[in-house]
C-alpha cells in the first residue's frame, strides 16, 4: 500500500507556496453592519469588493484564512468555456440562456482583467485560449455541435483539430479570449483594496448561526454576535440548511500535480477533457526558462477510494505525456455540482428578503465568483442585471429538468447514509489500524473515526459528521476525514476544515 510519504511531491498548493499568509484579526467583540459577507474566497472577496466600490459598508467573515480555501486550492483558469456546457444549456434553457450564461462568464473574466490593472497587482494574468478536447473520434460530432452552440451563444469559439499538446486530439472546441492568473495574489489584493476602502476583515471567525429578519443576526463560533441589514453566504457549500441546498448540490474532489518544465515545451494554451477520469492542464510562469506545469483530474467523491493511488495515476499521466522535471506539488481541490448545471447566486431561498448565497460553480469558480460579486452587487444596489434570473437559486422550473440528476445524487447519499451503517465495522480493532492510517472502528457500542499517527499514538473523534449524520471516511493522501455525502472534511482532531458542517466531530477516548 502507498503511504503519504511516498508520494511525489510538496504537499501544498503552489499558490499557497508563493504567496504570502495574512493576519486578519478574529472577531472579539459584537458588531453591527450593513452587509455581511460569509466566505473569503474568490465569491465572497468578489461581492465584498464590488459593494464596497458601489458604497456599501462591508464586514467579511472567514472561518480560516483569507483566500485559503477552496479558492487557494483552486486550478486558477478564468474562462467562460465550461466543459460541454454550452450545448446543454441551448436545450435545457434555450438560446437565449445560453446567451445569457456565455455574456455573464465573459464579462467576469474581463471584470478581473480590468481590477487587476486598476489595482496594478502583478497576478502572473495572462491571455490564453480555452480548448476542450476528446482523444476519442466518435465524439466529434457531439463537439461539433458543442462549438456551434458556444459561438451561438456570442464567444470565440470553433473546432480544431490541432493543438500543441503533445499527443494527437479528435477534436477540440477552441475558445480565444479567456486568461490564467495566481489567484491568492489576485486576492490578497482585493482583500487589501477592500479595508483601504473601509470594509473589514476577520478571519479564524467561524460563523455557527443566522437568524433572518430586519436586522439579522449572526452568531459565531467564537461566542459574539454581529447584526447586519443584509447577509451574503459565499462558503463554497452553504453552512445553512434552510434553504435545502444540500439536495441539489453534489461535491466533487480532484487531484493536482505540479511539475516545471522547459518554457518551448510549455503547451500555450489551456486544456481540459473529461477523457480518463477528466484531465486539465494548464502552465504558470516559473522562472527564467522554464514554466510550471499543473495538471488536475481524478474526480471522485470526498469520502471514497483510494487518494494515493489517484494521485500516483495523475502524475503518470503527467511524466508520460509532458517532459516535466520532478514534481514540486501535489494538492487537491473541491468542487460542488448543481443538479441543472447552472450555479445558484441569488436569494437563499423564496422567503428571502436580506439574505443571499453564492454556489455551485461547478469547477469553474473563478469566473463563476467574479460574476457572482457582479450580480450581488448589482442586486443590492437596485440595477439586478438581466442574466439574475438565470443563476437565481429560486428557480423552479428546472425541477422536471433536473430530477433524474436530483434522484441519483439522492441514491448515492441515502447509499452511504444507510449503507455505511449496515456494515459492523470498517476494522475490527484499533490495533488493526497502521500507523499513518485511519479508519472507522466501533468502540462500547460507538462509531469512532481514529486515526494512528506514525508514532503510534491513536486519535479518535466521532465518525458521525456533525452536517447530518453521515458515516466519515478517511482520506490518507490528504490525512483527513470526509464525509461522502455533502463533502465536509474534518482534521485527524475533529476540527472542521470544509463545510457544510460548522461543528467539529466531538473527541473520543480509545
Amino acid at each position: 500500500m502507498t503511504t503519504r510519504s511516498e508520494l511525489p511531491g510538496t504537499a501544498e498548493s503552489y499558490w499557497m507556496a508563493t504567496a504570502p499568509g495574512t493576519r486578519w484579526p478574529g472577531l472579539e467583540a459584537d458588531v453591527t453592519a450593513d452587509v455581511v459577507v460569509i466566505g473569503a474566497g474568490m465569491a465572497g472577496l468578489s461581492i465584498a469588493w464590488e459593494l464596497t466600490r458601489a458604497g456599501r459598508g462591508v464586514l467579511v467573515l472567514d472561518a480560516d484564512r483569507v483566500a485559503a480555501g477552496v479558492s487557494g486550492y483552486t486550478t486558477a483558469k478564468l474562462t467562460a468555456a465550461h466543459s460541454l456546457v454550452y450545448e446543454r444549456l441551448r436545450h435545457t434553457r434555450g438560446k437565449e440562456g445560453a446567451r445569457q450564461y456565455a455574456h455573464s462568464q465573459q464579462a467576469a473574466v474581463e471584470r478581473v482583467a480590468s481590477v487587476a490593472a486598476e489595482l496594478g497587482v502583478d497576478c502572473d494574468f495572462e491571455g490564453s485560449s480555452a480548448l476542450t478536447f476528446t482523444v476519442d473520434p466518435q465524439q466529434r460530432a457531439t463537439f461539433e455541435a458543442e462549438a456551434e452552440a458556444a459561438a451561438e451563444a456570442g464567444l470565440a469559439a470553433d473546432l480544431v483539430t490541432e493543438t500543441d499538446l503533445p499527443f494527437p486530439v479528435a477534436a477540440a472546441v477552441r475558445v480565444t479570449g479567456q486568461a490564467q492568473f495566481h489567484p491568492r495574489t489576485y486576492l490578497l489584493a482585493l482583500a487589501d483594496d477592500i479595508a483601504a476602502r473601509g470594509g473589514v476583515l476577520h478571519e479564524r471567525t467561524r460563523v455557527t448561526g443566522l437568524s433572518e429578519g430586519t436586522p439579522c443576526r449572526l452568531t459565531t463560533e467564537r461566542g459574539t454576535t454581529v447584526t447586519a441589514n443584509d447577509v451574503v453566504v459565499a462558503t463554497h457549500y452553504p453552512v445553512f440548511d434552510r434553504a435545502l441546498h444540500f439536495a441539489r448540490l453534489s461535491p466533487r474532489r480532484e487531484l493536482v500535480v505540479a511539475a516545471p518544465l522547459p518554457a518551448p515545451a510549455a503547451p500555450e494554451h489551456m486544456y481540459i477533457t473529461d477523457d480518463l477520469g477528466k484531465r486539465s492542464v494548464r502552465t504558470a510562469p516559473l522562472d527564467e526558462g522554464r514554466r510550471l506545469l499543473i495538471v488536475t483530474g481524478e474526480s471522485f467523491t470526498p469520502g471514497t477510494g483510494d487518494g494515493n493511488e489517484r494521485f500516483l495515476r495523475l502524475d503518470a499521466w503527467m511524466h508520460e505525456h509532458f517532459p516535466v522535471g520532478d514534481t514540486a506539488y501535489r494538492w487537491a481541490a473541491q468542487d460542488n455540482d448543481v443538479s441543472d448545471g447552472v450555479p445558484l447566486v441569488g436569494p437563499f431561498h423564496p422567503g428571502a428578503r436580506h439574505v443571499y448565497v453564492a454556489t455551485g460553480f461547478g469547477g469553474w469558480g473563478m469566473s463563476g465568483g467574479a460574476m457572482a460579486g457582479q450580480l450581488l452587487a448589482s442586486t443590492l444596489t437596485g440595477a439586478e442585471p438581466e442574466w439574475a434570473g438565470l443563476y437565481d437559486p429560486r428557480r423552479l422550473w428546472s425541477t422536471v429538468r433536473e430530477g433524474a440528476t436530483l434522484l441519483k445524487q439522492q441514491a448515492d447519499v441515502a447509499k452511504h447514509f444507510v449503507g455505511d451503517r449496515l456494515r459492523t465495522t470498517h476494522v475490527d480493532s484499533v490495533a488493526e489500524i497502521a500507523p499513518g492510517s485511519g479508519a472507522v472502528v466501533r468502540v462500547e457500542g460507538r462509531r469512532c473515526a481514529v486515526y494512528r499517527d506514525e508514532a503510534g499514538t491513536a486519535h479518535a473523534v466521532s465518525a458521525r459528521c456533525t452536517h447530518l449524520g453521515c458515516l466519515v471516511a478517511f482520506n490518507e493522501a490528504e490525512t483527513a476525514w470526509e464525509c461522502p455525502c455533502h463533502g465536509s472534511r474534518f482534521g485527524v482532531d475533529g476540527g472542521v476544515l470544509q463545510g457544510p458542517a460548522v461543528r467539529p466531530l466531538p473527541r473520543r477516548t480509545v
